[in-house]
């Protein structure tokens, strides 16, 4: 059985389910008109609702309701034309009203699901349980000061949806798939922008293990993970834990933690709360949230182009591999990059130069796809350049590199430092005589037999041509010489 952790008693499986709290993309937070701009100096995007003065009542934000529907319709889940909101009663120093508006009973969605692609090539579908809106709390600040804690109220009010999984998950891998999928629908759809350094995005894990078949073990939650690789890393080391202290005797307690990603652990922050202890009820103050089939129906019509199906429809349009497919449509912009430059062209090469050159670059400045010297179209260019012969795939990476460097489109950067590629044949044949006269010993080894010399010869070509020779050219003289 696979996914599963060794232990002195036996093998043991990790039960995982996560918890992801994704900021809706609005200009205004959930039940007031305060913006929600990342980065604003602490304290000025607070209205009167947010800090929960008297007699303020809330609005709820009606592109909050819509982003929620369409999230729902992109994951396959039902949306219930009914929901309430409730007061979750819990005390927080950030959380101006001492309780928080959430949903509880009765969420705005229902069941989902969503396939994740796992690194062996098999997919799997991971059952999501609800999809609910809720306010954000604000934060509280513990390094400004040697005895006070100070607090910014920015974030209180600003529109969460929670989307909670079933425990679907037998191992980090899929955990991190599941969110990496999930995150790619909601920078699809545009929902959420997935930014989890940022703190739009954060995922709650919870965790337990039990030797397979056995009942579930006792849960413990990992809080407030903001990326994937802290997300994997917590997981196995708290799975880790537990098979310990049950193997050594001891029971697991149910309790939030937090990772360390500094020790690379988890430890307890406090003891783990059921839903009575929040004392959930209908928020007085709202009133249920009424939808229209029309409504829905309007939402549905307005989704894009899904990952899922836009993967498919790379397979099948551009014969592309089920991984290349799957990286490419990871994220929109990425996808769409790669379509205007593929478009009408060798796609599996267009893929390669993305996924390859272009990733490797942006990386290495710390650059978005959005935010890249080469556009799609320029990178078209350069391929065109490629496939009808103007210059070599050695000299088309110099090309690139400095495409990426000056902004330059690659036709004028071939101009200008004069790298076409040498097709003459008489001109590439007079070349290869004097590398063939040079290297007597490589020729005798290469009649004798050793046909991987060959290499050799075409380097000293392209040398001499400052890799400028058609490749093709250099192979079919060289072998043609050689054998004679």
């Amino acid at each position: 059985m696979a996914n599963l952790l060794k232990g002195a008693t036996g093998d043991w499986e990790m039960v995982i389910g996560l918890e992801v709290h994704a900021q809706v993309t609005s200009e205004a937070k959930l039940f007031s008109g305060a913006p929600t701009t990342f980065g604003a100096e602490p304290n000025t995007q607070v209205s009167l609702v947010d800090a929960a003065m008297p007699g303020m009542l809330p609005v709820l934000n009606e592109t909050a309701v819509r982003q929620a529907v369409r999230t729902g319709l992109a994951i396959n889940a039902q949306i219930n034309k009914r929901s309430i909101f409730a007061r979750k009663n819990y005390f927080y120093p950030d959380l101006p009203f001492g309780y928080q508006i959430s949903q509880y009973e009765e969420p705005i969605v229902g069941e989902g699901e969503i396939e994740i692609d796992l690194p062996d090539g098999e997919a799997k579908r991971i059952g999501v349980e609800r999809l609910h809106l809720e306010q954000d709390a604000g934060k509280s600040i513990h390094d400004q000061h040697p005895t006070k804690s100070f607090i910014d109220l920015n974030r209180a009010g600003v529109a969460l949806m929670e989307i909670v999984s079933r425990p679907d998950m037998r191992s980090s891998d899929e955990a991190g798939a599941y969110v990496e999928k999930l995150r790619a629908i909601l920078r699809c759809i545009e929902s959420c922008d997935g930014n989890m350094q940022e703190g739009s995005l954060r995922v709650d894990a919870n965790v337990s293990v039990r030797h397979p078949g056995d009942e579930l073990g006792t849960r413990c939650e990992i809080k407030n993970v903001n990326s994937i690789r802290f997300l994997k890393q917590a997981i196995e080391y708290e799975a880790r834990r537990q098979i310990e202290i049950i193997e050594d005797g001891g029971t697991i307690d149910q309790e939030t933690r937090l990772f360390d990603p500094n020790r690379g652990e988890t430890r307890s922050m406090r003891s783990k709360e059921d839903a009575h202890d929040y004392r959930y009820f209908p928020d007085p103050d709202l009133l249920p949230l009424d939808l229209k089939q029309e409504f829905i129906e309007e939402l549905k019509a307005s989704l894009p182009e899904l990952p899922d199906e836009r993967k498919q429809r790379f397979i099948s349009e551009f014969e592309l591999s089920t991984y290349d497919a799957g990286v490419l449509v990871a994220d929109r912009e990425t996808a769409e990059f790669f379509e205007t430059s593929a478009t009408g062209r060798d796609a599996k090469q267009a893929a390669n130069w993305v996924t390859g050159d272009l990733f490797g670059r942006l990386n290495k400045a710390g650059l978005s796809i959005s935010e890249s010297p080469v556009s799609a179209d320029a990178l078209g260019g350069l391929l065109d350049l490629l496939a009808d012969g103007t210059i070599s795939s050695r000299i088309a990476k110099d090309v690139f590199d400095e495409m990426f460097e000056s902004g330059k489109d690659a036709a004028a950067i071939v101009d200008e430092k004069g790298l076409k590629q040498i097709t003459d044949t008489g001109e590439i044949e007079a070349i290869v005589d004097a590398v063939i006269e040079r290297g007597a010993a490589q020729a005798e080894q290469y009649r004798s037999g050793n046909e991987k010399i060959i290499g050799w010869f075409v380097g000293q070509v392209m040398k001499e041509t400052q890799g400028k020779a058609n490749p093709q050219a250099v192979n079919e003289l060289l072998k043609k010489k050689l054998q004679s």
